[in-house]
């Protein structure tokens, strides 16, 4: 399939299979139509032979090409399936539109440090487990580091304590950096409540900003609703980025939680 896309990625050799597509033609026809000397539209049809898009027709003295639609129909398919995976994270687009927008109405509010001090967020999930089993995933390492980090990045560090002074820190990194949260757990109540300061740190060290987590669960008749209020705190000018992106990262951050309680439960029954 790279070696077809190779091939038709030429505008040249584009036009000749489409003249090809409306029956065979000599080497002369294809050079006339496609305004090309001779000789280039022969490299041209050499290459598209090469990788099974034309069959060439040795009559007497003259050479005639014609167009194979099988190698066409295969690139057709991977071409549609390509397409629907596209349709079906295009979400994932709409995720960067939305945090690019963010960006830029943050930029223009971020003139001094403490610009973002004091905003809030409020995340509420209904989730399909019980409150223990809810408070397991945010208080064991393991658990949390599999829903906590996003999913391409490398886990080096991933716990919060669930007792009053104990560490709170996500540090994670991929191909272009690492990141790194810090804080103290305030408070926590097992299977019920757990409250924690975090800051997002750059590579010295240095706070970009805080934020203070307030996490409740309360038990359904279906599993447990979370709720989960963030308040901003210490804010700098360069926490534009982080900041433009809690609601749109936090929002898929318990989306990833959700699923994972969803498979685990499947997993069980």
């Amino acid at each position: 399939m790279e070696q077809i896309a190779a091939a038709l990625g030429d505008g040249a050799r584009w036009r000749i299979v489409e003249l090809l597509a409306e029956g065979p033609r000599s080497v002369g026809e294809l050079a006339e139509l496609t305004g090309l000397r001779q000789p280039q539209t022969t490299k041209h049809l050499q290459t598209l032979a090469r990788v099974g898009l034309v069959t060439v027709f040795p009559l007497g003295a003259r050479r005639v090409y014609a167009v194979e639609a099988g190698p066409l129909k295969d690139f057709e398919g991977r071409m549609r399936v390509l397409n629907a995976t596209i349709e079906a994270n295009e979400g994932e687009r709409d995720v960067l539109k939305r945090y690019q927008a963010a960006i830029s109405a943050d930029t223009a509010s971020a003139d001094q440090d403490r610009w973002a001090d004091g905003r809030a967020f409020t995340f509420d999930r209904l989730l399909a487990a019980p409150p223990t089993a809810v408070w397991r995933h945010w208080t064991d390492p393991a658990l949390l580091a599999a829903w906590w980090a996003p999913p391409s990045m490398t886990v080096t560090d991933c716990v919060i304590e669930p007792w009053t002074g104990g560490r709170a820190v996500l540090d994670y990194r991929d191909a272009e950096g690492r990141y790194r949260s810090a804080g103290e757990v305030r408070a926590a109540t097992e299977a019920d409540h757990l409250e924690f300061d975090l800051a997002v740190l750059d590579a010295k060290g240095d706070t970009f900003f805080s934020g203070h987590y307030d996490l409740k669960l309360t038990e359904t008749p279906d599993g447990t609703r979370l709720r989960l209020d963030l308040r901003v705190t210490e804010t700098t000018v360069e926490a534009v980025p982080f900041i433009a992106g809690i609601e749109t990262g936090w929002g898929q951050v318990l989306d990833n939680f959700a699923a994972q309680l969803i498979r685990e439960k499947d997993r069980t029954t």
